[in-house]
């Protein structure tokens, strides 16, 4: 990624586990960036500098990640966010980019990841209360004591989080403060942090605000009840009252992000369950923005496929972008806002003989029990599947929080777009069906399609998922006999509630760190997340809400019937689902169940809600998860057994 006169990069080592992080100088750092730009290696390349080794951090430590890895405009500070035991309760180091020197003290306490550069001397970053809520943002300047530190302000309500982001033209930081319908947003003016921090949308319940900068706008994303699936707005930075609609509210295309440039406009938006990006030409800097129209849509190509967002130069007409399908490695392409060309700068290199045409992607649609379409995404090796029945397949699921792309501290907060991953196809070169339910809760269909799935209408996630299974096996994707089903955190609730509610419907379940106590959990308001979380899940303070979470709760409806296999995993250090609620789960399970099915409750002792930090750990645990699988459907060998 180009920054100024450098070429930053990570690079993995061959058998380490962590990144290292590096730059080397642009040669050409004077000439305007170009889609065709490629960083010089060989001899005559500048030299190589390495900023920071996590492999040397990580040094006799059971967890390492890095949160946040920010460098100062002028390049010669890095300030990075530093986790030791998986709990996302950071330390800040700032360091001098050349030798690597500690600069000042660390910033210690309950800190986020949440950290941006105010100029070239001064850092603000969002710290936690006792329930690991995201609730104060400061300012620090270097060289003084991190004790005087100015709190620029302090969110009370307990249902509210607040949140950080720098503008792309890193003139502006946006402090937000946000529940799960409102949000309303800050500006600080990084030239002069001193002035502290200036309302730029009010706090209105219901409406739900981004924002970003350009030239002498701000860029507004506005989503209401009327406009659920956003509109986008703009306005004078000396008059932000007077608003103009750039992009009006539609309701089949949920406007997801935008990336600002000098002088276009990247649209992230969803339509049909699939990402797209429309980029516009915005008028000179100074002159008067008007509604849009005329953009180019990006081509992609495969029929199910994800796009991400990725750090583009704001002075440039370059736009990069990761993309990837179930079948397409993660590859990261630039492509030029004027031309329409994409280039290829980097895929990811797939060890054994990988070969993407080997494998067939499909788009299917179950009926739900009220008649909604629900999507399913499907990939399998089309030299060994047969589909007619016999087929093992694994069906994953998540359904809850919508979009989440700048949204960190909620349980998790991702559509579950069909991406690439490469330990997967271990199962399909043994012959499996790997498939995606994008049931209601989840945002893949847009707003309404999250609406549907939350509060009282929680169990459409549920009943969706079994409707997908269903189809899947009246489809002859798979029988019941080798039907597996997999879902992590609040798709680990989804698993606890489908296991309780036909558990004869699956041969297999993962239950990974699953939110399954609902009902004691967001009784307690000391736990972290819960006074958050009333607003997806419900208040059960209140009759209405208690019942209905009671009456799907996994702990709560575990029964004395047959189970299918069950693996259920927890992290010791998990702020996000405490691992008392998995172990609760299994205990209560190993004394009503009535059958011998496997029950398996793993524990990683040094790990929190992600699993442990290393690559190769990471594959081990996708090994045990396959191995349970696999195991479940005698397909080990009887040396594996």
């Amino acid at each position: 990624m180009r920054r100024g006169s450098y070429f930053y990069y990570r690079r993995n080592l061959e058998g380490k586990e962590y990144v290292q992080h590096c730059r080397c100088y642009v040669p050409t750092s004077g000439a305007p960036t170009s889609v065709y730009d490629t960083m010089p290696t060989g001899p005559d390349a500048p030299s190589e500098h390495i900023i920071l080794d996590e492999n040397v951090k990580a040094l006799e430590l059971a967890y390492y990640s890095i949160g946040a890895f920010k460098v100062s405009p002028n390049n010669k500070l890095v300030a990075y966010a530093e986790d030791t035991k998986g709990d996302e309760i950071y330390t800040v180091y700032v360091i001098d980019a050349e030798s690597g020197m500690l600069v000042g003290k660390p910033l210690v306490g309950a800190i986020t990841s949440y950290l941006e550069w105010a100029g070239d001397d001064a850092l603000v970053y969002v710290t936690m209360d006792e329930i690991l809520r995201p609730d104060k943002v400061w300012l620090h300047k270097l060289g003084t004591n991190p004790l005087d530190n100015s709190c620029l302000y302090h969110e009370n309500d307990e249902t509210f989080s607040l949140d950080l982001q720098a503008s792309e033209s890193k003139k502006y930081l946006f402090i937000a403060s946000e529940s799960k319908i409102t949000r309303f947003v800050f500006y600080l003016d990084t030239l002069k942090p001193e002035n502290g921090l200036v309302v730029l949308t009010s706090r209105v319940t219901g409406i739900d605000t981004s924002a970003s900068h350009r030239g002498n706008h701000f860029f507004i994303k506005r989503r209401s009840d009327e406009c659920f699936n956003s509109e986008l707005l703009a306005c004078l930075v000396e008059n932000i009252s007077a608003t103009t609609v750039l992009l009006p509210h539609r309701p089949s295309i949920k406007l997801q992000d935008i990336q600002l440039f000098t002088d276009h406009l990247a649209v992230h938006e969803r339509e049909n369950g699939l990402p797209r990006i429309t980029v516009y030409r915005l008028p000179a800097v100074g002159e008067p923005l008007e509604r849009l129209q005329g953009g180019r849509a990006v081509d992609f190509v495969d029929p199910v496929y994800s796009v991400d967002p990725l750090e583009s130069e704001f002075e440039s007409g370059v736009l990069r972008f990761s993309y990837s399908s179930m079948r397409t490695p993660p590859s990261v392409y630039d492509y030029d806002m004027d031309t329409g060309v994409s280039v290829l700068k980097k895929n990811e290199t797939v060890l054994g003989g990988f070969d993407a045409s080997n494998y067939v992607t499909e788009r299917q649609w179950a009926t739900a029990s009220d008649g909604t379409q629900i999507p399913i995404s499907i990939i399998y090796q089309k030299n060994l599947v047969k589909l007619d029945s016999s087929d093992p397949l694994l069906l994953y699921g998540y359904g809850s929080y919508e979009e989440g792309t700048r949204k960190a501290y909620t349980l998790s907060s991702i559509c579950i777009d069909p991406t690439f991953k490469a330990s997967r196809f271990s199962l399909l070169d043994r012959g499996f069906i790997y498939t995606i339910a994008h049931i209601r809760g989840g945002g893949e269909m847009g707003r309404q399609w999250y609406e549907n799935g939350k509060l009282l209408k929680k169990k459409n996630t549920f009943t969706d998922f079994i409707a997908c299974a269903e189809y899947l096996i009246d489809k002859k994707y798979c029988s019941k006999e080798k039907l597996c089903i997999n879902g992590r955190s609040a798709g680990g609730l989804l698993i606890g509630a489908v296991v309780n509610m036909r558990p004869t419907l699956f041969k297999a379940a993962v239950a990974g760190v699953p939110f399954v106590d609902v009902v004691t959990t967001m009784l307690d308001p000391t736990i972290p997340l819960t006074t958050s979380e009333w607003e997806e899940w419900g208040d059960p303070r209140q009759e209405e809400f208690y019942s209905y979470m009671k009456s799907y709760s996994p702990v709560d409806n575990v029964k004395a019937q047959n189970y299918p296999d069950i693996l259920v995993t927890a992290g010791l250090n998990d702020p996000r689902v405490m691992y008392s609620e998995p172990a609760k789960f299994v205990a209560k399970l190993r004394d009503m169940k009535t059958n011998d099915n496997l029950l398996l409750f793993k524990c990683e002792m040094g790990a929190g809600h992600f699993s442990k930090s290393g690559r190769f750990e990471k594959l081990q645990e996708d090994a045990f998860t396959y191995t349970f699988i696999l195991k479940a459907l005698n397909m080990l060998g009887s040396d594996q057994q």
